[in-house]
């Protein structure tokens, strides 16, 4: 198996983007990276001598940043205050070099993308619409057969949201989402691709040409799920409802007396009556006799 790094003198290592080809030469072809001198002895080591192969990353691994480190790694990738970008942030974040954009195709043609729920991040640049006026131009070219038949474009929603680093404003976050419609005229379906879109600056609107970075992924719906799934999730969250929740047993509640076709005026509660009221009559009766003693 060939190897997909080397060792350099400027970092740790170097990715080799074809393998294939590093498998058929020998490693001194590759030039002075692919190589490091021993600061003591001057002895030449280059990856020919190293046994150990560099590590991938572990399964599950996820390049998932903030939206803070995102406008650092912008910040790094313009240089702004002398900053350089990590030696990796390519392989993280690749550059869409097109004058169009993140619009010069659609989202699942572009490289790296998945219908998974991961996301993918660009760097690109953004571009006026017109020659005149500071509307971005987010319809997407019709340059692959995907959105040859269909007119697809990206709109804003929700309002633009501010980035504060420490209080201090680092620059500005959108969200897009992608509408498709089969014809002009006909009101556009939504789609399931979002993208937030960042850019540096106080200003909210970013300007023509200056270089963004997008967040983009595939969102799945609810009424997208299988129906299997939808039917063993339902079960399992009855089964342990009914693990969980305690059974009250049925009792008959009580009628209250109510005020007009009470039950109190009823035929079987006058004997009651009767008989409290001569109960009465005879304590006052027998009070009576006392007293006059």
């Amino acid at each position: 198996m060939a190897r997909s790094w080397l060792i350099t003198g400027r970092g740790v290592a170097k990715k080799i983007r074809n393998a294939s080809h590093c498998s058929t030469h020998t490693i001194s072809e590759l030039g002075a990276e692919a190589q490091m001198e021993c600061p003591n002895c001057k002895h030449v080591i280059d990856n020919s001598d190293v046994a150990i192969q560099w590590p991938g990353l572990p399964a599950g691994v996820k390049f998932d940043p903030s939206d803070l480190e995102l406008l650092e790694h912008l910040e790094q990738k313009n240089g702004l205050g002398g900053s350089k970008p990590h030696m990796f942030i390519d392989e993280f974040i690749p550059t869409i070099d097109n004058d169009e954009g993140i619009c010069y195709s659609h989202p699942e043609n572009l490289p790296g993308m998945k219908k998974d729920g991961t996301s993918g991040h660009f760097f690109h640049r953004v571009s006026n619409a017109y020659g005149i006026g500071h509307r971005k131009r987010r319809k997407i070219s019709n340059c692959d057969h995907i959105v040859s038949v269909e007119h697809v474009r990206w709109h804003k929603t929700g309002k633009s949201k501010a980035i504060l680093d420490k209080g201090v404003m680092k620059g500005w976050k959108k969200i897009l989402v992608l509408y498709k419609s089969s014809q002009r005229g006909v009101k556009p379906d939504k789609a399931n691709w979002v993208m937030h879109q960042y850019h540096l600056g106080a200003e909210e609107d970013e300007k023509d040409g200056e270089l963004v970075v997008s967040k983009i992924s595939y969102q799945f719906h609810e009424k997208q799920m299988d129906k299997s799934e939808t039917e063993n999730i339902d079960e399992e969250s009855d089964a342990f409802a009914a693990r969980i929740s305690p059974k009250t047993p049925k009792t008959n509640t009580p009628q209250q007396c109510r005020l007009n076709n009470s039950p109190c005026k009823t035929e079987q509660y006058v004997p009651i009556l009767q008989d409290q009221v001569m109960y009465i009559y005879l304590m006052l009766s027998l009070r009576r006799m006392e007293f006059q003693k």
